[in-house]
């Protein structure tokens, strides 16, 4: 069975606490599938979530950063909001869109630095 990083965290968290799903699923206040499909990449981490998990777990600063960096890894969906986009800001998402499942290694780095460069930051 092929765990996110947010799987493989909570699961650790589960096991060091000795709890099963089924008690974080009620801590969570959701059903055991939900969260196995959360786990397994099939759903996004819900937001509301996150404070429930480093409440429950008493998560240092260190630990919620950790959670915080698994759930973003383990995205399945992302949304763009181009409201106050423009018309080639709304072209260049939708042709990125179009592209992201062919796109290789390579291209993904370019588009990164880029990016990077853009925003004043270091790689």
């Amino acid at each position: 069975m092929a765990y996110t990083s947010f799987g493989e965290f909570v699961r650790i968290l589960r096991i060091q606490h000795h709890e099963v799903m089924g008690d974080l699923a009620e801590i969570l206040k959701t059903s055991v599938p939900f969260l196995s499909a959360v786990e397994n990449g099939k759903k996004n981490v819900p937001t509301e979530w996150i404070e429930k998990i480093i409440h429950h777990y008493n998560l240092d600063t260190k630990e919620q950063a950790k959670l915080k960096a698994a759930i973003e890894e383990s995205k399945v969906q992302y949304k763009i909001i181009p409201v106050n986009a423009g018309v080639t800001q709304r072209r260049a998402a939708m042709q990125f869109a179009r592209s992201f499942d062919d796109m290789d290694d390579e291209t993904a780095l370019k588009i990164i630095t880029l990016l990077n460069k853009k925003e004043g930051k270091r790689d």
